[in-house]
């Protein structure tokens, strides 16, 4: 019989089978169903991040947009992302305007600026979006025009944007008060501009003269972009080429990309976005994996009889596997296929989920096309394929009598390579999450730690019914103490189908593992970075801004209020490290910041480890104690750095600190620092008061001396303290939230494998019916199981989680205690009991619907 002849007649009785038995591949199709939406939702938020965006509102009228690269070219890899604005030499702008083809090249800064209205309110622009100050030469670019009043002419001069102008009240010829920093001066509204198409809705527009805007700067040699205008009849592509080719040190932005030049947070959603579409999607198909073999497993485990049957009439081994295949194949492409439906209102879910929690943007829209859904599916059709392949392996050699046999009766041995493959994997998980973090460096502990509950996750799934088995003999009179003769059977039927019980319950532990690790390993780390903030800072004031900064003159002219002992300026960015070889780099993103050195350690307390962290200055930096073991540098050494907007430099190592989590992981010269960040301001000043200063009048006195500058705040600790946790815990929350998606699919999981093992259990509860026993004693014998299964899963899975934990608490703190809150560990041990109650106790109830006598006849 040829190939294709084979191949045909196993799909038609795979077709068969599943038509006659839609109740058994119900739990697959589902599981495939639910897995192909998560899938389409991680492809679409991909695709989302090269071709989706936001229109572009100052730079319409620009044909394309030239600035410098905001990231760090990696061969394939995502590129990762520079924290502040890079720049351009303003010498790039005639380089530009000399290409062939272009029309006029026009330069823009950006200036943030608050407007300071009569009654002292801080207005910046809509619903919180900065207003940024520009040169009038840019609102060409718009194009914006004056519908009252005229262009600015003196240094003095200043042209609002019309929504800002509505907002503040102001009309043409008023004076108002605008804060550069902290520092505000008058200016005289010489006109209201606005754009053709409509109001600025991410943004206010405010216009100085050219030479004026690049005073408030601070870098007049520098420009934030350049507009260009084409000649008539040049097309923006042929001219984007020949800038590249001209000024090959810059990026070239056309279409809607243009809106990436103008807007710094759009590139790094692409790049967020980018990174975690790609994470998540190939957990998500490890996952599925993992639930379509568990599921299958429980469906093959159910058939035994009829492979059995099969086996006896001649079919062999690879004949069976290839109808089992078949059949995973044919739920798995119904599943994949309609899961592309749910799966696109799932990445529009997770898109207001993440603009909710701040890591998007509300006006990025998503990419909807077909592109996505093919490989969505063939990635989910290849993780069921391997799924059922695993579950259907040992019954396709199983010989006619075995199968028989154990159709009867559970065998009671496992394999000898699943015992043995899962017993080692119990010491090495073990030793990845207790042993190697005293001993790995940086972050390689923490990972160390989570890769450890994986490992153990697989341990779980592959010693199941041992693990199980022993849960019911040490659990189950203990749990069925008092029920009688239902709390017996139970206990024994527990005992004897602990494989079935085993493969219904792994979804149940491997939520309650993955649940646990993931959300306390993210209360350990915002928990240590609350108290390093807590115990690290020592000033006794901190004074922040209600715009976009605090002006660095401020710090010096708090240096001079009576009372002062130390005041440190401190500026925050992001810096990017590489580290490895030079044939296979790596990098990491750290929190940064940049501080003064000499009075640092009467404000903050890094918790020094080695060196001194006053000989911070010059070419010199600090890291904590996990950047520089991932780094692999120590003492004297240096290491290769970008700062916020690219700029490379290579400091020497004079200080490693332990209060990386809650004061920054690597900290820098502050005036370095502060010159390459986008608006050249201090996030705070921290000021420490004077042995003998009387605490409250010191800040009175601090008070006293900003009193001139509106947008400058002066506070005690307890702010600045909740900001550096709410920072930590916004980066966690992203991963809440897909932690949230991936356990739900497993609630899911559980809910089907839980459903499809007792509903067919129809003939057991009708045979205990026909032997005497009621049906109140059978739903007591399910409570009793019931209440097996949930303690055993709890038990198993808080057993599973607890080691990668502590290698988690050791790898970011060095102690062994993790946080765990106990409410949110209850709320975990309520999910389990809720979900798996509800989904035996539902399903035995649609099983002893049928009366006895008719359901004993009925086939499986």
């Amino acid at each position: 019989m040829s190939r294709r002849v084979l191949s045909k007649r196993l799909l038609a009785l795979a077709w068969k089978t599943v038509k006659g038995r839609k109740g058994g591949f119900a739990a697959a199709f589902v599981a495939v169903l639910f897995g192909s939406a998560l899938i389409t939702a991680c492809g679409i938020l991909l695709e989302s991040s090269e071709r989706s965006g936001v229109p572009t509102e100052r730079y319409q009228a620009a044909d394309l947009v030239v600035g410098a690269s905001q990231a760090l070219p990696v061969a394939d890899d995502v590129d990762p992302r520079f924290g502040e604005r890079a720049t351009l030499p303003a010498a790039r702008v005639g380089d530009i305007a000399r290409v062939p083809g272009v029309r006029s090249a026009i330069p823009d800064v950006n200036v943030p600026v608050s407007l300071v209205t009569a009654d002292a309110e801080v207005l910046a622009g809509p619903d919180g979006t900065p207003a940024l100050g520009h040169g009038w030469q840019s609102a060409a670019l718009g194009p914006f025009t004056t519908s009252t009043g005229r262009a600015p002419a003196g240094p003095d001069d200043v042209v609002l944007d019309s929504a800002l102008a509505e907002r503040a009240d102001i009309t043409v010829g008023a004076w108002v008060r605008l804060a550069v920093g902290s520092n505000t001066s008058m200016y005289r509204v010489t006109g209201i501009a606005g754009l053709p198409g409509g109001r600025l809705a991410r943004q206010s527009a405010l216009f100085f003269t050219d030479d004026q805007a690049r005073k408030l700067t601070g870098q007049p040699d520098r420009v934030d972009a350049i507009g260009v205008l084409a000649a008539p009849g040049v097309s923006a592509d042929e001219l984007a080429s020949a800038i590249k080719s001209a000024v090959p040190d810059a990026v070239v932005y056309t279409g809607s990309d243009r809106s990436e030049a103008e807007f710094l947070d759009i590139g790094t959603t692409r790049s967020f976005i980018s990174e975690l579409s790609l994470a998540f999607g190939g957990s998500m198909i490890l996952v599925i994996m993992i639930v379509v073999a568990s599921t299958l497993a429980l469906s093959v485990r159910q058939r035994l009889r009829e492979l059995a049957l099969l086996r006896a009439i001649g079919a062999t081994p690879k004949q069976v596997l290839g109808m089992i295949a078949a059949e995973t194949m044919v739920v798995a492409t119904l599943g994949a296929v309609l899961g592309v439906i749910p799966g696109i209102g799932l990445s529009f879910l997770l898109r207001e989920t993440f603009i909710m929690v701040g890591a998007v943007p509300d006006d990025f829209v998503l990419s909807i096309s077909p592109l996505p859904v093919l490989p969505a599916m063939v990635l989910c059709l290849v993780g069921a394929r391997l799924g059922g392949w695993i579950a259907a392996r040992r019954a396709a050699r199983l010989r006619p009598v075995d199968a028989l046999g154990e159709a009867a009766v559970e065998p009671r041995k496992l394999g000898w390579l699943r015992l043995t493959v899962g017993l080692l994997l119990v010491p090495t998980g073990l030793a990845m999450a207790v042993v190697l973090p005293w001993v790995l460096p940086g972050e390689g502990a923490a990972e160390s730690a989570a890769f450890s509950a994986f490992l153990l996750l697989f341990a779980v799934a592959l010693l199941g019914p041992r693990l199980l088995g022993g849960a019911v003999t040490v659990l189950g009179p203990w749990l069925s103490r008092g029920s009688g003769v239902s709390g017996f059977l139970a206990t024994a039927n527990a005992h004897a189908n602990s494989r079935r019980l085993a493969a219904a319950t792994t979804p149940l532990i491997m939520g309650i593992i993955l649940a646990a690790g993931q959300l306390f390993s993210g209360t350990t780390a915002s928990s240590a970075a609350q108290d390093q903030a807590a115990d690290g800072l020592r000033a006794d004031y901190v004074v922040t801004s209600t715009s976009a900064g605090v002006s660095p003159e401020v710090a010096d002219m708090l240096r001079d209020v009576p009372g002062v002992s130390a005041v440190t300026p401190v500026v925050r960015t992001r810096t990017l490290a590489t580290f490895g070889s030079s044939h296979s780099p790596q990098f990491r993103t750290y929190s940064s910041q940049g501080v003064t050195g000499d009075p640092l350690a009467e404000t903050m307390d890094l918790a020094v480890l080695e060196g001194d962290v006053a000989d911070v200055r010059g070419d010199t930096v600090a890291l904590s104690r996990i950047a520089a073991g991932t780094l692999g540098v120590a003492l004297g050494d240096s290491i290769d750095l970008r700062l916020g907007d690219g700029t490379p430099i290579k400091p020497t190592v004079v200080a490693l600190y332990e209060r990386g989590l809650g004061l920054g992981d690597v900290t820098l010269p502050h005036d370095l620092v502060l010159e390459h960040t986008t608006d050249r301001l201090d996030l705070a000043v921290l000021v420490t008061a004077a042995t003998g200063t009387d605490a409250a009048a010191l800040g009175d006195a601090l008070r006293s001396a900003v009193h001139h500058l509106p947008t400058v705040r002066v506070n005690n600790r307890e702010p600045f303290i909740a900001a550096q946790s709410a920072a930590v815990a916004g980066e966690s929350a992203v991963g809440l939230i897909l932690n949230a998606v991936l356990l739900g699919y497993l609630a899911i999981a559980v809910v089907n494998t839980l459903v499809m093992a007792t509903a067919s259990r129809f003939r057991e509860f009708a045979l205990l019916q026909l032997v005497g026993a009621t049906r109140r004693q059978v739903f007591a014998m399910m409570r009793s199981e019931t209440r097996i299964v949930v303690v055993a899963a709890v038990l198993i899975g808080t057993l599973g989680a607890i080691p990668s934990l502590i290698g988690t608490s050791i790898g970011l703190t060095r102690t062994l205690i993790p946080s765990i809150p106990p409410l949110v560990y209850l709320g975990i041990v309520a999910v389990t009991a809720l979900l798996g109650s509800a989904a035996i106790m539902t399903s035995t109830r649609i099983a002893m619907r049928s009366q006895p006598v008719n359901a004993i006849g009925v086939r499986e």
